[in-house]
């Protein structure tokens, strides 16, 4: 006798106060990540910023003294504006009272969350396009979301769960999980499993993931050549072909990067290795592959190798700014 078991789907949307993530997760005993998206530059230190744009700006016209410049007033200014944004999660309107912020004067406003939504409507939208944009990624209809988990201190804003709501057709949010603690949990759940410890349904807990940004090279004018796109199930091996791009070059160097920039500058540098003995032709001729191997831990191997010759390097990158010592490297 053969039973059907239903896999509900999850939108984990994580708002944290560096960056704004959302993922799907198709949840049984394994748990698969269909697919990743956010801004790892979006989170609640922006609304904080706009609210102290603000701040500054009312205080000169009262006060006639111009703050910007001022490393300790503003300081005192961004710690008052986090403390209201939070206050405003509870509460229609909260006072700003700093005591001689600035040549012996005193800043004395209130904050309304009307005026902290107006201000940060760009950044709400932004975050309904990031959900929007995930659900694409995973091929996903918002109507098959089973559940949609808020996770992160920003999503204890009522505007950003009014829209979340009302994107998912008012579905409720899933508020079980403590938005501060939820990613400590999973990742003490993670440890378990990988560690050996823990009960029997954290050891037959299996997470297939998949890769948050596209990993490549860059090539001839500071492009990014993506190897291994965005949201691919890891482990994952991608090769991709090359040729050199200069007369009688003997040596190449491979600069691996991360994001989804076009241009590398914009992208995150994760290591970089050098290619030789390469037998001198004009551009074009001689024809070099490049294999990026992910495994599940996320350690990722890169490797280049001439097509004519069998000449070869690599590097692994176990992690940003983690690089293991070039094969060729003295």
């Amino acid at each position: 006798m053969l039973k059907a078991i239903e896999q509900d789907v999850f939108q984990f949307v994580d708002f944290a106060p560096m960056s704004f993530d959302g993922y799907i997760d198709n949840c049984l005993i394994t748990h698969t990540v269909k697919a990743v998206g956010g801004d790892t530059h979006l989170g609640g230190e922006d609304f904080d910023k706009l609210m102290v744009d603000h701040c500054v700006q009312e205080y000169k016209k009262k006060e006639n003294k111009n703050i910007s410049q001022n490393a300790r007033a503003m300081m005192r200014l961004k710690i008052a504006c986090e403390k209201a944004k939070r206050d405003l999660s509870s509460t229609p309107q909260t006072p700003i009272e700093i005591d001689s912020l600035y040549e012996g004067v005193d800043l004395t406003t209130k904050f309304s969350r009307a005026k902290f939504e107006e201000l940060n409507a760009g950044f709400f939208n932004m975050c309904i396009k990031h959900v929007e944009s995930c659900l694409g990624d995973g091929n996903t209809h918002k109507n098959d979301v089973d559940d949609v988990v808020i996770v992160g201190g920003s999503t204890r804003i009522p505007k950003v769960q009014k829209m979340l709501m009302e994107f998912f057709n008012g579905k409720p949010l899933c508020k079980s999980i403590s938005a501060d603690e939820a990613v400590t949990y999973g990742t003490a759940v993670l440890a378990a499993n990988l560690t050996g410890t823990g009960d029997a349904k954290v050891q037959k807990m299996i997470l297939a993931d998949v890769t948050p940004l596209s990993l490549g090279i860059r090539v001839v004018g500071g492009f990014m050549s993506v190897v291994i796109p965005r949201n691919t199930p890891i482990p994952t091996i991608k090769v991709g072909d090359f040729v050199t791009s200069i007369d009688n070059h003997t040596i190449v160097p491979f600069n691996v990067f991360q994001g989804e920039s076009r241009k590398t500058e914009d992208n995150i540098f994760l290591g970089t290795f050098r290619l030789i003995g390469i037998p001198p032709a004009p551009t074009g001729v001689e024809k070099l592959k490049v294999c990026f191997k992910l495994d599940a831990d996320g350690i990722l191997n890169v490797s280049a190798e001439v097509v004519s010759t069998g000449a070869k390097n690599s590097i692994t990158i176990v992690k940003s700014g983690v690089l293991s010592i070039p094969k060729d490297a003295k």
